[in-house]
């Protein structure tokens, strides 16, 4: 397939050879971690141990540990798992969408981002299991055959979420697996270490870097592209449907699948920038990481950002114009209630400071993207914790109202889900290449026949 890139900014800066690019990104791999890497990682496993111990204390004494009440039963267990599960979704959306899109300055950051979107289902599966009560019953919530002849109840959306998120996890493994395979087979022939030659080899599948390779590996790779495409529309659809499909005031409405949807890439996108800001700087790879792709996820960043602000504005609306007075008493209690405080950090922080990405002098300084994603990392939490619990907290019965206090066993497993997360992507970066090598050459200018070269050609 012929592409034409002339147009387009160069995805890697400086020109660099083929060989320079491929020791770049090889080069966290080859050498050893720096006192940097240890403190930080050593920072994620503190955070990583407290949270074990949180949920081994949860495990011992159960759920009223936390700060649930009557009428509040689900609150940070249910907002950390929809949280999680968003942060996933910027993988695939950059992976598989824009690879069908043709956008090359994907390539830069894909590879990342699918780790994350691995990393975040990782952390956001926990939540589902804890949140019963019943760990060791959550072996139900597959459907197999057992000698109870007990099966799961198909009508429930959270047996839904247990086959949207597993599907999903599986396919943007095999995803991430499938885009490494060439990758695999060049450190294989570059390393020095029979250890890592033997592991390189195994993990490469006899990749040679032949033609006949490459022909079945692009056929492979767009097919799982096309497969996982609907995924990112499907899977917090239906997460979102924990909530709609229930009689909930402010939970049923049938906005929330597309609101979800762009709340969850709005989410995914912020938490790629955060890391990526990091990452760049560590590792020496601003000039294949640039400033052109952090850019561009902003723009994404500030049009999801609107969707999401259009959508709690649509909300008021609905509620008004449905004339239901228990809906329409959630949403003001919401914006003029107890927990006012935690909707308007939600407004301010997911549709106030993206705005600021108008600018283009600010979408590319990194001081100011890196407050404004984690602001609206911070806003889509409370976004979710706005959704769950202000929609519980006051019932149909004001002797039913309650006031929802998180204990520190709730911080401990908010803390320790970022402490896992964090960790994850540590180890991907000295363990894997953080930027697909194979893409990167075959798109880097040193890759591409110029005329000018064409001419030099001819004239000899």
């Amino acid at each position: 397939m012929n592409i034409d890139y002339s147009q387009e900014l160069p995805v890697v800066e400086g020109r660099l050879t083929i060989a320079q690019i491929e020791d770049l990104i090889a080069k966290p791999l080859d050498e050893k971690p720096n006192k940097k890497y240890f403190m930080a990682l050593g920072f994620s496993l503190t955070l990583l141990f407290i949270g074990v111990i949180s949920v081994s204390y949860l495990f011992f004494y159960g759920t009223g540990v936390w700060g649930l009440n009557q009428p509040v039963g689900w609150a940070f267990d249910i907002t950390n798992f929809v949280f999680w599960v968003g942060i996933g979704h910027a993988g695939t959306l950059i992976s598989a969408i824009l690879y069908l899109l043709r956008q090359k300055w994907r390539m830069g950051i894909a590879r990342f981002a699918e780790a994350m979107t691995i990393f975040a289902v990782m952390c956001a599966g926990i939540f589902p299991v804890i949140h019963t009560g019943r760990p060791w019953l959550a072996g139900y919530l597959l459907p197999y055959p057992n000698q109870h002849s007990l099966w799961v109840n198909f009508t429930s959306p959270l047996v839904w979420d247990v086959f949207a998120v597993s599907t999903y996890f599986t396919v943007s493994l095999v995803f991430w697996y499938v885009g490494l395979v060439p990758d695999f087979a060049s450190l294989r022939d570059r390393t020095a270490s029979k250890i890592k030659k033997y592991i390189y080899s195994i993990f490469s599948l006899g990749w040679r870097h032949s033609h006949r390779n490459w022909q079945h590996y692009e056929k492979a790779y767009m097919l799982l592209a096309g497969f996982a495409t609907p995924l990112v529309l499907s899977v917090h659809t239906i997460v979102s449907f924990d909530f709609a499909v229930s009689i909930m005031p402010g939970w049923h409405a049938t906005i929330f699948p597309p609101y979800f949807v762009a709340g969850a890439i709005f989410s995914g996108f912020a938490m790629v920038v955060t890391v990526m800001i990091f990452v760049r700087k560590i590792f020496d790879i601003e000039n294949i990481i640039t400033l052109n792709h952090l850019e561009k996820m902003n723009k994404v960043i500030l049009a999801t950002g609107m969707m999401v602000g259009y959508a709690y504005a649509m909300e008021f609306f609905i509620a008004w114009y449905g004339g239901n007075p228990f809906e329409s008493f959630v949403f003001i209690n919401r914006a003029f209630g107890p927990y006012v405080w935690a909707y308007w950090i939600m407004v301010s922080c997911n549709v106030i400071f993206p705005q600021l990405f108008w600018f283009k002098k600010l979408r590319r300084s990194i001081p100011v993207m890196l407050v404004v994603v984690i602001f609206v990392n911070v806003g889509m939490w409370f976004e979710r914790f706005v959704i769950t619990v202000t929609s519980l907290h006051r019932d149909f019965l004001p002797s039913s109202w309650g006031y929802f206090v998180p204990t520190l066993v709730d911080f401990g497993t908010l803390i320790g889900s970022f402490g896992l997360f964090f960790t994850l992507v540590l180890l991907f970066t000295k363990g894997l290449p953080l930027v697909s090598i194979a893409e990167i050459k075959a798109v880097a200018d040193n890759a591409q026949p110029s005329h000018h070269d064409h001419e030099e050609g001819g004239a000899k």
